[in-house]
């Protein structure tokens, strides 16, 4: 039988995440990336072409810091700018194959680093690990939703998901 909705500790789901991150999020790197750098590769691979004031918003960034950095990324290789087909006068980011094998490259080393910890698991652990997956995949997806909604439509939004 499932717990009910009450029996689930938020604050410790959250203190459970927080510290899988401590340990997960930082991986050895060849090259010397701030974790800036790194967050907004990663925000390109996964989002596809942004406009810098889009990209403002996921990096709690300023707009100045970010074009600073967008910029650095350009001249390293990793970044590059081209026309937005909607919208002549605006441009997009990309990631050019040297930034997305960096993102690459730092996946792999993740699932490595994570095959290690699970082979401690018994059975029933990666199991219900599996269903973890599904869920936080899940609540990732209603993130996104939300972040994409303006604040009127989030209350009502997260009204339904509560009802």
């Amino acid at each position: 039988m499932a717990p009910s909705p009450e029996a689930l500790d938020l604050g410790a789901l959250v203190t459970a995440i927080e510290d899988f991150n401590t340990h997960f999020i930082r991986l050895p790197s060849v090259r010397r990336l701030s974790f800036s750098t790194l967050s907004v590769l990663h925000t390109l691979a996964r989002r596809g072409p942004m406009r810098l004031t889009d990209l403002t918003a996921t990096e709690q960034l300023k707009q100045p810091a970010l074009t600073s950095l967008v910029a650095k990324l350009e001249r390293d290789g990793l970044v590059s700018r081209r026309p937005d087909p909607r919208d002549g006068r605006a441009v997009l980011l990309t990631l050019t194959e040297e930034g997305a094998q960096i993102v690459r490259s730092r996946h792999a080393e993740r699932v490595t680093r994570v095959a290690r910890l699970v082979e401690h698991l018994d059975d029933d652990e990666r199991a219900a690990l599996a269903g973890y997956a599904a869920v936080l995949t899940r609540l990732t997806e209603i993130a996104a939703r939300l972040d994409d909604q303006k604040p009127d439509e989030q209350m009502s939004d997260e009204q339904k998901l509560d009802g």
